[in-house]
């Protein structure tokens, strides 16, 4: 995958969120960007309590963190600090952060990665997102 110079990329699982920016022109080069305050959400998308028929809280609060990872990545995306946006989640995280994206954050995806890259170096990252 190309990624565009200045592109953020998210990299999500049911948890974390770490944030980086391709400061690379021709190569992938990831510079660590402050990683935002999430907000915890009690449940997953509204109407709904979870993924799962019968979810455990840690399903909860996994989808919770996910909508609630979604809300500071559509207000970046509003506020103008992102533009391109590159998404790098677990498959089941990827599924909750897709039911709350704005539609202007749909719009600046330049990508998803379905894989759980959570805790991994930036090198491993930049890795997979060259192999994408």
């Amino acid at each position: 995958m190309i990624l565009p110079n200045g592109a953020h990329v998210a990299v999500v699982d049911g948890e974390k969120l770490v944030l980086f920016e391709n400061i690379g022109h021709t190569d992938i080069q990831l510079k660590a960007k402050p990683t935002p305050e999430i907000e915890d959400r009690v449940a997953g998308a509204p109407g709904r309590n979870s993924s799962a028929a019968n979810p455990d809280n840690d399903t909860q609060a996994e989808d919770g963190f996910a909508m609630g990872v979604a809300d500071v990545l559509n207000h970046m995306v509003l506020t103008h600090r992102i533009e391109k946006l590159l998404v790098i989640a677990a498959p089941k995280t990827l599924g909750q952060l897709r039911k709350g994206w704005h539609k202007e954050t749909e719009a600046s995806l330049v990508g998803e990665i379905a894989k759980d890259l959570a805790g991994h170096t930036t090198d491993q990252i930049a890795t997979a997102i060259q192999n994408a």
